[in-house]
């Protein structure tokens, strides 16, 4: 930074907020993550039925409370009602002037606590049973949802603010701002610093009569709309700050290049940079791309269970692997100097690479150098947070004019701020040095705080070599007595897998009625982690199932899936598996290797590639899963006739007119696999994989 862009940075430092932002957005942060397992409240009668509570129970309910100067303790605010003034106070005009107009005041949050805090409802539901005796205070988004003319409460008048329109625009927010590195403290102190220089800009402005629609990054824009959710302290800081509620437009959302967003990012960016003297992009903090899209089922009946009861203890120390650490990482080349007199800048590119071996960072990426007078050309890549990057400064001719070496581990300490923009001499590669001094190359980074690594490994046969994929032969013969062996991401083996029929487990018409899957670890300790008992696996008798999503190749990332986080890629063609957390990697495995044992067999009478497929799992009542069973398609034919795909029995059999019947009765657990389509056959099939547990109702004679 230049002095006097120092000096700025400092006075916006000065700003006074009256709320603490980084706790605000932490309960912000899940809040939303709450509300996105609910996301019967993004749309459709669940969505009509909360704005309705809200507006004629909740509010209210909360002036009437908030009246009294002593209240009798906090309220406690039902999630739907939550959710929808959630929407209405990011709008703080409109929010401000409705509660003016039909309260005479603002309607604060200060006695208000949230319904994701865990604190005791019982005496605000039974405030809210006295007032409403006909309305229940906890609302079922699953459940029947009656019509407003059904209830008999009181309609009261209401804003006539499009909240339904407010809560469509907010509904993808959380998908930009959930990344794992954004509830980290210093990412959101770092964050509310820039919150604060973003109204300092704003600011000078206003003052300087300056006319320019100023856009956030998602990091700002988090730290704003966590302010925005205390509306008295939102409103009294900005008025102290501007001398005006600072409005929050979201109505634009179309980012075309030279549309209005477009444009303002733009401008936002440029007066940052010459402002404050800093890239105004920041890792982790940009637009993400549109939302993965929800799977079309309903999930509403499942009873979760915690992941953390999913693997007996017996199983977790089997498989040891190292743990890495991951960060995202934006870079700009933002200029270069002392360039030679016979090289034009407009010919020349940066060329980056990391110096030592990376999981994720294993490529070379060609950079444009910035021109100063259009737009930035930052870049993003994922990488481990050690080593060192590599720069070549090279002409579109292929000569090299010089290399310079950045370290990772220099921006990783305690006190970091994870961010640089400095000058770095590049060293010649030919003693070719301008008669101006050494060629420079300006570099500007940032970076996420460091977060556990997604475990990679690979499924291959050990007579084959180490990079051949464990399905590269499908006619393999089924039950051959080889071993499949799990290597992790250096090709060290972990350990062994084999598909084993006991002996005299083949009853009639040579039929299996038993099947193993037994594994053996690097020690030599051999154990069971499956059996194929009637029509399905027993997989280590653990309670735990997997939502499937739609994957298109084991390069990209994981997907989040509409219901929680995915947290394991399963590429069954290649025998690549990328596993998201610890818990996950045994089980992970073992299904993947039962999948792909039993894709094989069944491919030639899946006739055809399925694009979508129902699995229904047997086993258990509805509050505890008894036994659990997967795989194990006893008929490969779909049941239905809606053409996409179909479901599969699983536990059971289909019988001829398409319908699912079961030997467990009607109680079933649900599992939704996406395959890529246009594949032969499901072989091919990659998919993200999600946890999901819980039991389902499904009527006689057909499935749900």
């Amino acid at each position: 930074m230049e002095e006097h862009q120092e000096l700025e940075w400092a006075a916006a430092q000065r700003i006074l907020i009256s709320q603490d932002l980084v706790a605000a957005a932490k309960q912000h942060l899940k809040f939303l993550a709450a509300v996105d397992r609910n996301r019967q409240l993004y749309d459709g009668p669940a969505l009509d039925r909360a704005i309705y509570r809200y507006k004629h129970l909740w509010l209210p309910l909360l002036a009437k409370h908030t009246k009294s100067e002593f209240p009798d303790g906090p309220l406690v605010v039902p999630l739907d009602c939550e959710w929808i003034w959630h929407c209405h106070r990011i709008n703080p005009v409109q929010y401000k002037m409705d509660c003016l107009g039909l309260y005479g005041r603002i309607l604060d949050n200060q006695h208000v606590v949230s319904s994701v805090c865990g604190t005791s409802k019982q005496q605000t539901e039974n405030l809210w049973n006295k007032v409403y005796p006909n309305e229940p205070f906890e609302f079922s988004v699953c459940g029947y949802v009656k019509t407003v003319a059904e209830n008999k409460v009181e309609a009261s008048k209401s804003t006539c603010y499009d909240l339904v329109s407010a809560v469509k625009r907010q509904s993808s927010f959380y998908y930009q701002v959930s990344r794992p590195s954004t509830n980290n403290d210093r990412y959101l102190e770092a964050a509310v610093a820039r919150y604060k220089g973003f109204l300092h800009l704003i600011k000078r402005n206003k003052e300087n009569k300056t006319n320019l629609f100023l856009v956030p990054t998602y990091d700002i824009d988090l730290i704003w709309h966590s302010h925005q959710l205390h509306p008295v302290s939102y409103s009294k800081d900005l008025f102290a700050i501007l001398g005006k509620i600072l409005d929050h437009d979201d109505m634009d959302s179309d980012r075309t290049k030279g549309k209005k967003l477009d444009v303002g990012f733009c401008g936002t960016s440029k007066q940052w940079e010459e402002t404050f003297g800093v890239r105004y992009w920041r890792a982790g903090a940009m637009y993400r791309g549109s939302p993965p899209t929800p799977l079309n089922i309903s999930l509403d009946p499942l009873d979760s269970f915690s992941k953390k009861e999913v693997l007996d203890v017996g199983y977790q120390d089997m498989i040891q692997l190292p743990n890495k650490e991951l960060v995202e990482v934006l870079l700009e080349i933002v200029g270069v100097r002392n360039l030679p007199d016979d090289h034009e800048l407009s010919s020349l590119f940066v060329s980056l690479t990391k110096k030592q071996p990376d999981l994720f960072f294993k490529t070379s990426k060609k950079l444009n150098i910035s021109p100063k007078s259009t737009e930035k050309r930052f870049t993003s890549f994922q990488c481990e947070p050690n080593g060192e990057l590599l720069f070549e400064l090279k002409s579109t001719s292929s000569k090299t004019l010089g290399t310079t070496l950045v370290s990772l581990e220099d921006f990783f300490n305690p006190v970091s701020k994870l961010v640089m923009e400095d000058w770095f001499e590049l060293v010649p590669t030919n003693c070719e040095i301008s008669q101006f001094g050494p060629v420079g190359l300006r570099i500007a980074l940032s970076f996420t705080s460091p977060i556990q690594a997604p475990y990679v490994i690979h499924m291959v046969q050990p007579c084959s070599s180490p990079k051949s994929p464990l399905f590269h032969n499908h006619e393999r013969a089924y039950c051959a007595k080889n071993w499949t062996c799990v290597v992790d991401d250096v090709r060290n083996e972990v350990v062994s897998f084999q598909m084993r029929i006991p002996e005299k487990s083949q009853g009639r018409n040579n039929v299996i009625s038993k099947k193993e899957v037994i594994c053996m670890t690097k020690s030599g300790e051999t154990r069971v982690l499956a059996e194929f008992v009637g029509q399905g696996w027993c997989l280590m008798s653990s309670q735990w199932f997997l939502l499937f999503q739609k994957k298109a190749s084991e390069e990209e990332d994981l997907i989040e899936s509409p219901y929680g986080k995915a947290v394991a890629l399963l590429n069954l063609n290649s025998g690549f598996l990328k596993i998201e957390e610890e818990w996950l990697v045994l089980p992970g495995i073992t299904l993947a290797f039962i999948l792909g044992d039993i894709l094989q067999r069944e491919k030639k009478t899946t006739n055809g590639a399925f694009e979508k497929a129902t699995f229904m799992i047997g086993g258990g009542d509805e509050r505890k899963v008894e036994s659990n069973f997967f795989s194990g398609w006893t008929r490969a034919s779909a049941c239905g006739s809606d053409g996409g795909g179909g479901a599969f029995c699983l536990g059971g059999c289909c019988d001829d007119g398409g319908g699912c019947r079961s030997a467990f009765g009607k109680r079933y657990l649900l599992v939704v696999a996406e395959l890529v389509a246009g594949v032969v056959g499901v072989v091919a099939g990659v998919v993200a994989v999600s946890v999901v547990v819980g039991v389902v109702e499904v009527s006689n004679g057909g499935s749900q």
